[in-house]
């Protein structure tokens, strides 16, 4: 590996520097992401490795290419998460001293998970850039290897060892949907899988507030920002190392919308019993946002971390739920008499709907005090099971779904 520039053979070799060390996951068949987008989807579970991510490959083969004084000296990431824990984890298997420096705003359960493995934490800076100038100078002032999240040939390796495993599992892919952040799973990916099958396509997807690759491959001026759910791959722009290996391998790149992100946490827990992030469901959500590009073809995608906050995950499968018509929430104005939410929790009742919750308003809300507000949340099977329920309350109510 020589100027950033890595092929087969650096990835081949990654494969056994890191065999024992990381899990070699399953790539599944699922029937649930098939069925709902119309590709036969294999699924490459990155999310059962030990740290959560694939960001493990990586990690353990540069690690792995570290030199004695190197080792003794030392290293230092800057991550605001998956890479952070990824580095901590090897860095502690090895007996190396790792120094991790992660933002303010990291979730207080990334900063346990990584000061468990033993690494020293460092919170500092508003923003990743603040972070990373504070790891860079640490890095100077105390002799310690910089271990980049992506733009390193070492950890571009690392992370291409995904591909290999996945097409020696399934050599009859027609497609590799692999999301992007900094690009280095996706470099890595596709310098194994077009030595291997060159026929094969690889697409990168990113999501729409970081479409950085997109705007780059256009020959536009890169802006990126906002709030995503897919915060692992929330990058300011594109590696340059694996920019280099994407323009030579990557047939293309798909840019998916914020709500096809949470459609597919949704579906990939509610179908496939199987926990994704934001960045680790992108690839899915490329299916579900393009389903016509896809259709009839066998794609493969990993599902590249499972670090998902618990009341996020909630958040997005009620949100799910709300847009499906499985969760209703009525708002009724109804007059202020004896019997008439009786009246209504019948009707919901009759029609096989489940009252979640009920929030009666009389005093302020209403417009005259003989009449009141009322706000319900009723649980239905599917869209067409909630319109009926809609319309048996609207036989003698004014009903509006909010």
């Amino acid at each position: 590996m020589t100027l950033g520039v890595i092929g087969l053979a650096d990835v081949e070799a990654a494969a056994s520097r890191i065999a024992g060390r990381v899990l070699r996951t399953p790539a599944i068949v699922s029937d649930s992401v098939s069925r709902a987008t119309g590709a036969e989807v294999v699924l490459k579970l990155e999310n059962l490795q030990v740290t959560g991510s694939f960001k493990e490959r990586g990690a353990a083969n540069r690690l792995a290419l570290l030199t004695p004084a190197e080792r003794a000296a030392g290293v230092i990431a800057m991550s605001a998460g998956n890479h952070a824990q990824a580095v901590a984890r090897h860095a502690s298997l090895l007996g190396i001293a790792a120094t991790i420096v992660m933002p303010l705003f990291t979730p207080a359960t990334k900063v346990t998970r990584t000061a468990s493995w033993g690494a020293r934490v460092v919170m500092q800076g508003e923003t990743l850039a603040e972070a990373a100038s504070h790891a860079r100078g640490l890095a100077a002032a105390e002799g310690l290897v910089f271990v980049h999240p992506y733009d390193d040939p070492g950890i571009m390796a690392g992370q291409g060892t995904l591909a290999l495993e996945l097409l020696a599992d399934r050599p009859d892919l027609d497609v590799l949907l692999i999301p992007v952040g900094g690009g280095g799973m996706l470099a890595g990916c596709a310098v194994a899988a077009a030595a291997l099958k060159p026929s094969i396509s690889i697409v990168g997807v990113e999501v729409a507030a970081y479409a950085s690759l997109a705007q780059r491959l256009a020959g536009q001026p890169v802006e990126v920002g906002g709030p995503t759910i897919a915060e692992g791959i929330a990058v300011a722009d594109i590696g340059e190392a694996p920019l280099a290996a994407i323009r030579a391998h990557v047939a293309d790149t798909v840019v998916v919308p914020e709500r096809a992100v949470e459609e597919a946490i949704a579906l990939l827990v509610e179908g496939g019993k199987v926990v994704a992030e934001g960045a680790g469901a992108t690839g899915v959500a490329a299916l579900l946002a393009f389903p016509e590009r896809f259709a009839g073809r066998r794609v493969g995608i990993p599902i590249c971390g499972g670090n998902i906050d618990a009341r996020i995950l909630a958040n997005v499968l009620l949100r799910n739920l709300l847009r499906d018509g499985r969760l209703l929430r009525l708002h009724l104005d109804i007059p202020d008499r004896p019997g008439v939410l009786a009246d209504i929790a019948g009707r919901i009742g009759n029609r096989g709907g489940n009252i979640i919750d009920v929030s009666h308003h009389r005093l302020f809300a209403a417009p005259s005090v003989q009449a009141a507000e009322l706000e319900v949340i009723v649980e239905a099977r599917d869209a067409a099971h909630a319109a009926s329920i809609i319309g048996a309350l609207e036989e003698s109510y004014v009903v509006r779904r909010v």
